[in-house]
């Protein structure tokens, strides 16, 4: 049988596996340092639960055993298109040993059936951190957001990101203000404007959503708002009034202005983004790799205030981003643009002389891995050439020859051909070799 790839389903090779690695390291790190909290869900939820919320139906992969029988109950499930959904049902599982606000971070693989095109895939990591109260949650939170995004992909080897933030009270404050009595719809067509263009955005809010031209237009001229500040007096020059659209504005100018700290044009107003997800009520983010627009937000997310309700008088508010690991990965990984610097952890090599002293050199292995060395003895007796070959395709700078039982011997550097004398529980590599790196080729 012919072995063919199935779409949207990636496997990297070892040395692309690295970079991922060394990403998802680098996030849960600086997710750490802001204090967010490490939680692992299942990767199965029920159907109603995943459907409830969103236009996400057609994307759910349900799960059924092969050969189930008709009244098993295992067919009302499906994998998780998210980490948000099932984090909701978590938190009120285990309201009761949570402590509030619950900081929390997740780094999993989620499923999603959608048409695999570049940056897109039906099974990738993401990476999430979300902030959730008990009853309210302060809007110091949302404004901490982009301030964690840029945080976070400037400490890794990426183009430069930059974070768009929207409001959803703004929207519906403003549609409202203009008399339309269902939201919904246009939401959901004014979030396809970086997609399909303003023309086509006009055409829609007339035909599917029955806006009159006027209305139409109104709503096109908000989306199409960006930049600073002083995005918030643009839209009140819109000429709309509407008390939730004030509350919006003034939501989004704190917002805004606690990112005034970071680089200029490191985070812009955006009222072009409203979030597919029909559980988001306020804050909306979405963040772009400068100069790779073009596969779409690699981060986004927003507040939702009714996403976790208990049915009872608790109430659990919150706040969260979602950074697809896998997303950026790919297009990245196509052009060449971030790549480890070997396709192998290991530092060294211990070269086999000959089957009767395989001992000495695994003793050597040994000395150095207790030091935390990532070390590998050659399989067999070959050729010293042949040995060094293997570790040159490989990337393993260094090749350790024995010399006795103690640990002593001769180290090459097989890049610059510099040989020394040297002892196992001596010898350090330099701290850029002792593990591969992940670096972005000029």
């Amino acid at each position: 049988m012919k072995i063919r790839p199935i779409s949207g389903f990636p496997e990297w090779l070892p040395e692309q596996r690295i970079v991922e690695q060394a990403l998802l390291d680098q996030v849960r790190r600086n997710f750490e340092l802001f204090g967010f909290r490490p939680v692992q869900t299942r990767a199965v939820e029920e159907l109603d639960r995943l459907a409830h919320k969103g236009s996400t139906d057609k994307e759910i992969y349900a799960i059924r055993r092969l050969h189930a029988d008709p009244d098993e109950t295992d067919d009302k499930l499906g994998l998780h298109f998210d980490l948000t959904v099932p984090f909701a049902r978590y938190t009120l599982e285990n309201r009761g040993q949570l402590v509030f606000p619950f900081k929390r971070y997740q780094i999993q693989k989620v499923w999603r059936g959608e048409r695999p095109q570049e940056g897109r895939y039906r099974e990738f990591y993401q990476a999430d951190i979300d902030v959730i109260g008990q009853d309210s949650l302060p809007l110091c939170f949302d404004a901490e957001m982009p301030l964690l995004i840029h945080a976070v992909t400037s400490s890794l080897p990426l183009p430069p990101v930059r974070v768009h933030v929207g409001h959803r009270k703004v929207l519906e404050g403003f549609y409202r203000g203009v008399g339309l009595p269902d939201i919904t719809p246009v939401l959901r067509i004014v979030d396809k404007l970086a997609k399909i263009g303003p023309d086509e955005v006009r055409a829609s809010l007339v035909s599917e959503a029955g806006l009159g031209p006027d209305q139409a237009e109104r709503c096109l001229a908000l989306s199409q708002l960006r930049g600073g500040l002083e995005v918030i007096e643009q839209v009140r020059a819109l000429g709309v009034e509407h008390e939730l659209l004030e509350t919006g504005l003034g939501e989004l100018h704190e917002v805004l202005s606690a990112a005034a700290e970071l680089p200029p044009g490191s985070v812009v107003a955006d009222l072009g983004i409203a979030r597919g997800f029909d559980y988001y009520t306020g804050t909306v983010y979405e963040a772009f790799l400068q100069g790779l627009e073009s596969i779409g937000a690699v981060c986004s997310g927003g507040r939702y205030d009714n996403l976790a309700d208990a049915g009872d008088a608790a109430r659990f508010p919150g706040v969260g981003v979602s950074l697809g690991i896998t997303r950026l990965l790919g297009p990245l990984f196509r052009r060449d643009a971030l790549v480890a610097t070997r396709r192998t952890p290991t530092c060294v090599l211990v070269a086999l002389d000959k089957e009767q002293t395989r001992s000495r050199s695994q003793g050597v292995a040994a000395r150095l891995r207790a030091r935390g060395i990532p070390t590998e003895v050659f399989h067999a007796a070959h050729k010293y050439g042949k040995q060094i070959k293997y570790a040159d395709k490989l990337g393993i700078p260094f090749v350790w020859f024995c010399g006795d039982d103690e640990g002593n011997g001769q180290i090459r550097d097989i890049r610059s051909g510099e040989q020394v004398e040297a002892h196992a529980d001596q010898w350090e590599p330099t701290p850029d070799d002792r593990w591969p790196r992940v670096e972005r080729p000029s």
